[in-house]
Order: structure tokens, then sequence, then C-alpha cells
């Protein structure tokens, strides 16, 4: 599951894509069927990246990433407008260790919402971009050992000042700027 640029922002509904960065705030492309792109303010919202978002959890924090895994391994996934309990027996079943307490009901149904937003994407199914990166950087440094040993040493040419040219005078004198008026 590759969730790598995917974001949630704080005060609106639903996923976004990054698409980029401009001066004024970060360009975001809603996941929905519209695809509509929007700019939010780089000072003013508060992103939060799929891939780093964790669930309280009563020993340690789980990853969102590991909580849609099983749900994906779920045989039926209930609708995000369905009953809190419903939701919440659900949730044991996905991720049983989760802190009730500190796990709201709203934190549930916008979980679920998520997940029927993304489990027919085509990235929902994508592997992991960091084992492609390893992969990809593992035959890339094989490439460059065998460049590095068919290098034949060339000789470096040897640079000479020329004896006729003047050093440049680094120092400079210091201006003393005075107001506008030229009468004394």
């Amino acid at each position: 599951m590759n969730l790598a640029g995917l974001v949630a922002v704080s005060g609106k509904p639903g996923l976004y894509k990054l698409i980029g960065q401009n001066k004024s705030g970060y360009i975001l492309e809603s996941l929905d069927d519209a695809k509509s792109k929007t700019i939010v303010n780089i000072s003013t919202a508060k992103l939060a990246s799929l891939d780093d978002i964790t669930i309280y959890g009563n020993d340690e924090d789980l990853r969102l990433k590991d909580v849609f895994e099983k749900m994906k391994a779920a045989k039926e996934v209930p609708d995000a407008k369905a009953d809190g309990k419903v939701l919440r027996a659900f949730f044991f079943e996905v991720a049983a260790d989760h802190d009730e307490q500190r796990v709201y009901s709203s934190d549930i149904k916008k979980i679920v919402s998520w997940f029927h937003l993304l489990k027919d994407m085509p990235l929902f199914s994508e592997k992991e971009a960091k084992a492609e990166l390893t992969e990809d950087a593992e035959k890339t440094s094989d490439i460059k050992e065998t460049r590095k040993e068919i290098k034949v040493a060339k000789p470096k040419a040897a640079t000479a000042k020329p004896k006729n040219q003047k050093v440049a005078n680094t120092k400079s004198a210091a201006v003393k700027k005075t107001g506008g008026s030229k009468t004394p």
C-alpha cells in the first residue's frame, strides 16, 4: 500500500493528493470524483500525511497503514455513516489494541470513510515506494562501482599564475553617506 503524497487537511473533509508547492501554499487535488484543485495557505493549514498518521494504542501507537491492511483483509467493512457501536465493534476487529478512551467515534468514522475513498484506487494496491527505491539504489550503486573500476587516472594539468598580472586590491574605503541637503 503506497500512501505517499496523500494528505488530510485540517478543517476540510476528504483526502487530497499533494501535487506541488508554490510560495503561498500547497497545491492539492481532491481524491473524490470531482478532482478539484485547491491551494491551501502554508501558515494556516495543517497537513497530515497518511504515511505519518498513527492511532492511539494501549501499549504503542498503531500505524494507519497497518490498520488499512487489516481493513482490506476484512470481509465486510461497514459504511462510515453506520451506528457508532457498529463501527466501534468493527474497529476492535481490525485494531484490537487501540485505546478506547482516546480514539473517539468520530475518528473511527473518519478512518472508515478514508478507507472507502481509497479502496478502489490503484495506489491502494501498490507496493510501498521505499522498497522500490532501495532496489533501485542497489542497482545504481552496483553501476557506480563498475564505473569506478573502469576509470583510468588522468594526469592533472598544472595551473600556474601569470607573473605579469597584478592582484586586485580587495580593501574598499568606507563611504560616509550624508543627508540629502546640499546646504551647509
